[in-house]
């Protein structure tokens, strides 16, 4: 197989580009670095074409190891045909190749091989040639035995034996085993039932349930699979068994015999009922299972990343405010970078109501620290915090304070872990979780790493899933995140560096001791001094290391030491020195570049590296976190009994899934905008072609449930809008939301307890 070329056209890629990209990745580079860095010889690819090129060349390299090891043994056997050889070469899934190998691999001890062990295969033989034209109990008798190990009692004992031997015969064919797999998958379905069906659960939609298999979507094979686990349900794959019957008869009757055909056709079924059947079952679910957590996984990571590259609310000393009842609401002032200033536990909810009490000592904190803006957590006690905040904000005239409301999740997770101890020894867990509170809105991206990915809550049903690749992948996430962001070397924390490419966890506690030892970097080049940071490390991880204020200007930006050379001389031609770049001067510096190919044959470089040199030298430094949507600061509170249908609302997107996108709109109960609510001129294939986690968006209230705790919002503003949309569209969403409430109890039965359930 020609690994290159199969990733080129699966990726509808160049050739060239994939076999460049495989090249770097052999070589050690890291996935960040060869996008930003390399884009001459990918042709430009971006992290996440890198990554899924990478993942793919794993698979397709294992399956290549796997080939060789199946006809090595093979050959081994004395077995191995060229004509099998070729089969084993030409697939293209492991599926396969096990398939073919399944005739050859070593069994355990089954009814066939005790069969074998009597010496019963001949008669097997005889019965497959199908040209007897006595009784089968004839040929048969001839194979009673009472040798010890080989004892066969009687003739039908024979016969019995015999039909073993060829129903494993026939559950070994790989192009059975092909058809049966293709046709159960297209006109087979997915059965679920109760296994109590008075017992009351979320799954209960679930309890008479059944769909086509190739119509079930990803989240709702996730949640029969959680059913199933937590013992509620009942699950199997109904096939279209009459038609896989007639087929496997059709293949291996192929003489009417008298004798032998009542004796096959029931051999065929046992072994479909007892050997192929339950094993096609398994690989199918298997295969469901794996595709939904791939799609599941994916979503999660998206999510992610919009939620780490949040915009920082900059330059603000912000007051966290961890809500509780009992234990009381934990704050922690936090100045403009980050340090903490002060904490105080107040107690203005349930049951100390401690109201006006609280508001004293918040507004003296805000008097003393300068405050202006309080980061509350969406956590218990959020909504009564909010309306404690609201009020205090109006009766004190408060108008350089505002507030927002911070998704908490993750931020216990992070203030009992062994990180949070060692930055806050003196703390208890719930200061540490108010300083997290109020560290993220101030840079989400830094706060957010010290976190599990897997506990910040914008994925679904994410302890279901294969958690090794679920991590692998948001790992990748956040380490592109970091990596397009870049770090200040000289505040970077540990946890933060070892996300830069090519940046271990033992380098990156290096450069945080070398920094203290030696004091702040001056320039990228004392990075080789650091213990165990070589020239290649080196070459990965330069570019997205910052330094403000160092020796040379160009430290601070995110062009890259092997470029400083071109980049000057560039400068150099255009009438600038090194200087130029802090002073402002080269705003515009594009412009002045008449031809950018003929510049770049001038310095040397490619056409796409100066592009980037040139954005960069215009606005050194770039966040590309700016370019995304600021979270929404308020002064007064709204609830649901305020919303009221066709209310126009800004919101913001707190999570996306399958069926559609969760949005904060200020009343501590996210609404959800179903999928089919998302566009009005086309079908929606998903959410995430629409929306993602940060966008601040205006939503239409359609529907409020106080009692169950629901909104129904549409990203459609106007309801005329929604009349005049295409008859199909229309239709559609109709139909959506004829079954909206039966549709969200499949995706998780209660929307109020929905994060909960996907989780």
């Amino acid at each position: 197989m020609d690994i290159i070329k199969k990733i080129a056209d699966e990726l509808q890629i160049k050739a060239s580009q994939a076999e460049a990209a495989v090249k770097l990745i052999d070589e050690g580079c890291t996935i960040p670095f060869i996008a930003r860095y390399r884009k001459e010889m990918t042709g430009a690819l971006n992290d996440e074409q890198l990554r899924n090129l990478d993942e793919r060349l794993r698979y397709l390299r294992n399956l290549e190891d796997r080939k060789e090891q199946v006809i090595a043994s093979i050959e081994e056997q004395g077995k191995l045909t060229d004509e099998l050889k070729n089969q084993i070469l030409a697939a293209e899934t492991m599926v396969l190749v096990e398939d073919l190998y399944r005739p050859y691999k070593q069994k355990r001890r089954t009814r066939a091989t005790i069969a074998k062990e009597k010496g019963l295969e001949p008669l097997a033989e005889f019965i497959m040639q199908q040209e007897t034209d006595k009784p089968l109990e004839e040929e048969a008798a001839k194979y009673i035995s009472s040798e010890e190990g080989r004892e066969v009692a009687n003739a039908e004992e024979a016969i019995a034996g015999a039909m073993d031997i060829i129903a494993e015969q026939i559950s070994d064919v790989a192009d059975y085993r092909t058809y049966i797999r293709d046709i159960t998958f297209k006109e087979g379905k997915l059965i679920s039932a109760a296994k109590d069906e008075k017992a009351e659960s979320v799954y209960e939609n679930y309890y008479e349930y059944s769909e086509n298999l190739n119509t079930v979507p990803g989240h709702r094979v996730l949640a029969i699979n959680r059913g199933e686990a937590e013992k509620f349900l009942t699950v199997k794959v109904e096939a279209p068994e009459d038609r896989i019957l007639r087929y496997l008869e059709k293949q291996i009757i192929v003489k009417d015999n008298e004798y032998v055909t009542k004796v096959l056709k029931d051999t065929i079924e046992d072994s479909y009922e007892r050997l192929i059947a339950p094993a096609i079952e398994r690989e199918i679910r298997s295969s469901f299972t794996e595709n939904a957590e791939d799609g599941a996984i994916k979503v999660f990571g998206k999510n992610l990343e919009q939620l780490l590259l949040q915009p920082p609310i900059a330059g603000k000393t912000v007051l966290g405010w961890d809500p509780a009842f009992r234990t009381g609401c934990k704050l922690a002032v936090v100045d403009a970078t980050g340090k903490v200033l002060d904490t105080k536990v107040i107690y203005p909810t349930e049951p100390h109501n401690k109201v006006e009490e609280s508001k004293r000592e918040v507004k003296k904190l805000i008097d003393k620290y300068n405050v202006t803006l309080i980061s509350c957590g969406n956590g218990t006690a959020s909504r009564e915090s909010e309306k404690i905040i609201a009020d205090m904000i109006k009766e004190m005239n408060l108008t350089n304070v505002d507030y927002v409301i911070t998704n908490e999740a993750g931020a216990s997770v992070y203030s009992a872990s062994k990180l949070a101890t060692e930055e806050f020894p003196d703390f208890d867990v719930a200061q540490r979780s108010a300083v997290s509170i109020a560290r993220r809105v101030q840079d989400p991206l830094a706060e957010l790493v010290k976190i599990d990915p897997k506990s910040i809550g914008v994925g679904q049903y994410q302890h279901d899933m294969n958690q090794k690749k679920l991590s692998e992948t948001l790992t990748g996430v956040v380490e592109d995140s970091v990596n397009k962001v870049g770090v200040d070397l000289n505040t970077a924390s540990a946890l933060l560096l070892e996300y830069i490419s090519g940046i271990s966890k033992a380098v990156a506690k290096n450069i945080v001791d070398y920094r203290e030892t030696n004091g702040r970097f001056t320039n990228r080049k004392q990075l080789l001094k650091v213990s165990k940071l070589g020239p290649k490390a080196f070459e990965q991880c330069a570019g997205f290391m910052r330094i403000s204020d160092g020796d040379n200007p160009l430290d601070a930006t995110s062009v890259h030491p092997e470029s400083y050379e071109a980049a000057g001389k560039m400068l150099e031609l255009l009438g600038y020195d090194i200087n130029s770049i802090t002073s402002g001067e080269l705003i515009g510096l594009r412009g002045k570049v008449k031809s950018i190919k003929e510049m770049s044959e001038k310095l040397g470089i490619g056409e796409m590296t100066l592009e980037d040199i040139i954005k960069e030298l215009e606005k050194p430094g770039r966040d590309p976190r700016d370019e995304m949507p600021k979270p929404i600061l308020r002064k007064d509170v709204l609830e649901m009994k305020d919303l009221q249908p066709g209310m126009i609302l800004k919101g913001t997107v707190r999570n996306v899934i399958d069926f559609g996108a969760f949005v904060d709109i200020g009343v501590h109960q996210d609404g959800l905008v179903h999928i089919s609510q998302m566009r009005s001129d086309r079908r929606v294939e998903h959410p995430l072609d629409v929306v993602s986690v940060g966008d601040v968006i205006d939503v239409r209230v359609i529907e409020v449930d106080i009692n169950k705790a629901r909104i129904a919002l549409s990203m459609i503003l106007d309801e005329k809008e929604a009349e005049n949309r295409p008859k199909e569209a229309r239709k559609n969403s109709a139909k959506n939301q004829k079954n909206a409430g039966r549709a969200k109890k499949k995706e998780g039965l209660n929307l109020s307890g929905l994060a909960k359930f996907m989780r």
